[in-house]
């Protein structure tokens, strides 16, 4: 046992090298010494040599040559072939009287040694007895192309299948000679008069499409020739389409009499396709994809024939894409269906206007159109790729209401654009819906409106002049008369402006959109006068009502404001030798804290605005209703076809939105809190009188506001315990009324003052003006300073004294302005002896305040958020900015006012 083991383990050793030698031997026969090989091309053979896939070499031909694609060897003409699948081929020469067979595979002898058959004969070959023969096509018939038999002559040609040259074209004889023409394409240079004279002397339909068709490929020549051949026998061929109105007033006449269509209704249009080659192609029912070369979903796209919907779809494309999807064009014919009164479904051509034909076809409508050329570019031959590609990048449907005649447009018509590009180019193509209406009297009555408004406007600023000039004392015609007068006619004509834009764009927001029936009206187009002279008005009324703001800030700037203080020394005695009065400051600088805080106090809050305004447009979806549809969805789904924006239906919205938002806050500040909580306008008055300190303020020269501040408890200066004491009293009516006049309570006025007060006042200001404004800080041997305390305690004094009656020829009366004085808001009684005193029970020197102006700050901020809305189409970005310029703007103004409060005031400040 232990020998056969030792046996079998040597066997085992001497066969394990025996293997691996085996594999090795094997390697070396399946792979190369270097797998790296020359690099040929079928191209780089010759013509002796054939081109093997397989060792991706040149190999040579036994036979000496090579066939047409060079991938394997070929015998010569006349030889036959043996061809078992091989490159290498066997051929075979045939003899001198012998033929090779149409299928090369056999030599045939030749019958009575006639081996080239003449034009008319055809050849028959014998395979049994290996013959050939030579037999004469006679009786109407000619060689088939192949030669192997005879064949009936086309049914142009004559008997005798003859033609001559100039007659033979597209494989046709034709009945006349062909001209020749000049700047044609390969496809007219082939068919063009053949398709001409077959359609003319034949009727032949397919030739008369074919015809047709050519007409409306040339879309860029101003001399089309297949046009001219087309309209030669147009009237006379009733197989010739019709592809031209006729007239232009044919396009309204013939438009059918009962069109109408519900809201949201589809446009029903039926088209008709036709190939290159004439052959027709059936009717198809239009649908969003039909027509539109972008691709989008299919609601998206059918969304275009929703009636009322304004589509516009507009995408980039390759050449090269749209010639692979459609390398030879189809041509449409557009159909509108639609029932007839008897209930019959009829069908109206839909006129075509090819916005790129020149000469003639320029002004006609067309009724037939194509999407893609890629035929009429080709130059060698029709299986060539094309020099350019023709595309129609803009397609636009145009339906004219009133849909029905009487009416010099068509309901419906479709206007095309074309352009040559190459293949390698991309463009842009669109495809629009577009709806338009006669605006009849619109323009004239909008001349109307704006001539009557504008005249108001203009008698109005005449009133503000008149009564500024009364009030500022003025008896000449000056310049700062003119000045006033055109910031008057800003305001005016601003407000006529809005009135007319905001007018405009609730008619069309009302018209158009609360159509729930039958469609009868439709938006003005984009860019036309409508919406030009809208965008003009809002303009002009932004603008003027800026003029306007800023007259109101200047002017308010310019008030002068003075603090009487009624307060009298508690110490009758001098303090000190230099004479320093020891009443406090801080009641007076109290009343001129809280007037600063209530400058800019409005009816409406700013930021509450622009968030409810900015909530109800975007997020509840309001600004969805300013699409040029007929849909009212707030929230349409996400995969809907969205209109684009009215600009005039947008600013309607906007402005409606902004306005209804800031009367509301108006209404409830003016109902409700300040009623129940808080008016911080009678609270100022209520102030002065605990501080005893009156308020008078000229707006003008002559004119102005007086707050009746008195203390009726002679002090103001007291303690907490006193102060609520004198407030019980007034509460018990145990002392006098607050009112300026005995026995009433009223303590606001309107001032009318006389030229002599006028005069004193400003005689004694006049210090002040002429002094050098050089001197700062509170030094008391400053001599400046000391000129301005003293000019406080004269003004204080004199207006104390003047208040008080002392000055007999400077008094003045108090009475009530007439209703018409009221509500024209001048005065007609100029105070020639004595100042009236207008009681103002509605505290009108709010006018003077943002608080009585709101109309003038909600206008302008109605038309500055509408503006940066229909200049960036975002109105959250138009809130931001709307609330950068409020808020800065009424920075500045708050700093500027606490400059002219303070300055009523400095000189007292500075004593102390």
């Amino acid at each position: 046992m232990d020998t056969e083991r030792r046996v079998l383990s040597t066997m085992q050793l001497s066969a394990a090298p025996r293997s691996l030698l085996l594999l090795l031997g094997f390697a070396r026969l399946c792979l190369p010494q270097s797998t790296s090989i020359s690099f040929i091309q079928p191209g780089n053979c010759s013509s002796s040599q054939y081109y093997s896939a397989v060792q991706f070499s040149c190999i040579s031909c036994s036979s000496g040559l090579r066939s047409s694609d060079g991938l394997k060897c070929a015998c010569p003409i006349n030889d036959a072939v043996t061809d078992l699948g091989s490159p290498q081929v066997n051929c075979s020469p045939c003899k001198l009287n012998e033929i090779v067979s149409l299928d090369q595979r056999t030599c045939l002898t030749c019958d009575s040694s006639k081996c080239t058959c003449d034009n008319n004969d055809a050849t028959v070959e014998n395979l049994i007895n290996n013959t050939y023969k030579c037999v004469l096509c006679t009786g109407g018939t000619r060689p088939n192309t192949a030669g192997d038999q005879c064949e009936l002559c086309p049914p142009t040609y004559s008997s005798t299948c003859s033609c001559s040259a100039s007659n033979e074209a597209g494989g046709l004889c034709l009945p006349i000679p062909k001209q020749d023409f000049t700047s044609v394409t390969l496809w007219e240079s082939l068919y063009l008069y053949a398709s001409y004279a077959v359609c003319k002397e034949y009727n032949n339909v397919t030739a008369c499409q074919v015809l047709t068709n050519m007409v409306i490929m040339n879309v860029f020549s101003s001399t089309s020739n297949a046009y001219n051949l087309y309209s030669s026998f147009s009237s006379s061929n009733p197989f010739l389409p019709p592809v031209i109105y006729s007239t232009v007033t044919q396009l309204g006449t013939t438009a059918p009499t009962n069109l109408s269509y519900q809201k949201n209704a589809q446009i029903q249009f039926q088209v008709v396709k036709y190939d290159v080659r004439g052959n027709f192609l059936g009717w198809e029912t239009l649908k969003g994809g039909t027509l539109q070369m972008c691709s989008s979903t299919q609601n998206f796209l059918d969304a275009a024939f929703k009636f009322g919907t304004v589509y516009n779809l507009l995408c980039s494309l390759q050449v090269a894409d749209l010639f692979q999807k459609v390398p030879e064009p189809i041509f449409y014919e557009l159909f509108l269906l639609y029932t007839s009164t008897s209930g019959t479904t009829m069908l109206w051509p839909v006129p075509v206007w090819n916005a790129g034909i020149a000469g003639t076809l320029g002004s006609r409508a067309l009724r037939r159109f194509f999407l893609v050329d890629g035929i009429s570019g080709r130059q060698l031959n029709l299986s060539s790729s094309p020099t350019y590609v023709t595309v129609a990048t803009s397609l636009t449907l145009s339906v004219y209401l009133p849909l029905s005649p009487p009416s010099s447009e068509p309901p419906i018509q479709l206007t095309v654009q074309y352009e040559k590009q190459s293949l390698q180019a991309a463009l842009q193509v669109s495809f629009a819906v577009t709806y338009t209406q006669s605006q009849g009297t619109y323009k004239q009555n909008t001349d109307i409106a704006l001539g009557v408004l504008g005249s108001l406007a203009g008698i109005l600023a005449i009133m503000e002049t008149s009564s500024w000039l009364r009030r500022s004392g003025q008896q000449n015609i000056g310049i700062m008369m003119i000045i006033k007068f055109l910031a008057f006619l800003s305001g005016t004509l601003a407000n006529t402006f809005f009135l007319l834009a905001y007018g405009i764009a609730v008619y069309w927001l009302i018209a158009f959109k609360g159509q729930t029936s039958v469609v009868n009206v439709t938006l003005p187009p984009a860019k036309g006068q409508v919406e030009t002279d809208f965008v003009i008005y809002l303009s002009v009324a932004f603008s003027l009502k800026a003029l306007e703001l800023i007259h109101l800030l200047v002017s308010q700037l310019t008030y002068n404001i003075f603090l009487i203080d009624w307060e009298k020394p508690k110490d009758k005695t001098p303090s000190n030798t230099q004479g320093k009065s020891n009443v406090s400051i801080w009641r007076t600088i109290l009343v001129a804290n809280e007037w600063n805080e209530i400058q800019t106090y409005r009816k409406l809050s700013p930021f509450f605005q622009l968030f409810m305004v900015l909530l109800l447009l975007e997020v509840v979806g309001l600004k969805n209703i300013a699409t040029k549809d007929l849909n009212l969805d707030l929230n349409p789904s996400a995969g809907s076809y969205q209109a684009p924006m009215s600009v005039i239906l947008r600013f309607g919205m906007s402005a409606s939105m902004w306005l209804a938002v800031g009367i509301v806050q108006v209404l409830f500040f003016i109902i409700i809190y300040e009623r129940f909580f808080e008016d911080k306008i009678k609270q100022f008055v209520d102030l002065c009188s605990l501080s005893n300190v009156s308020v008078f303020i000229l707006t003008h020269k002559c004119y102005g506001y007086y707050i009746h501040g008195r203390s009726v408890h002679g002090l103001a200066d007291v303690s907490m315990e006193t102060m609520l004491d004198n407030l019980r009293k007034e509460e018990e009516n145990l002392c006098p009324l607050r009112g300026l006049e005995p026995s009433s309570d009223l303590q606001t006025f309107e001032v009318l003052l006389s030229e002599r007060v006028r005069e004193q006042y400003e005689k004694i200001l006049q210090p002040l003006f002429e002094a050098p404004n050089t001197a700062k800080g509170g030094n008391n041997k400053n001599p400046m300073l000391q000129q301005r305390i003293k000019t406080y305690y004269t003004i204080n004094r004199f207006l104390s004294c003047f208040l008080d009656h002392v000055y007999k020829d400077m008094d003045y009366i108090v009475k009530d302005k007439l209703l018409l004085e009221s509500v024209l808001d001048m005065e007609f009684q100029q105070p020639i002896e004595k100042s009236i005193f207008y009681s103002d029970d509605r505290c009108h020197f709010s006018r003077t305040l943002f608080y009585s102006n709101e109309l003038v700050l909600l206008l302008f901020d109605t038309l500055l958020f509408c503006v940066i809305d229909l200049g960036t189409q975002n109105f959250i970005l138009a809130t931001i900015i709307t609330f950068v310029v409020q808020m800065r703007c009424f920075q500045r103004i708050f700093r500027s006012m606490w400059r002219t409060v303070i300055r009523t005031s400095k000189y007292s400040v500075e004593r102390n």
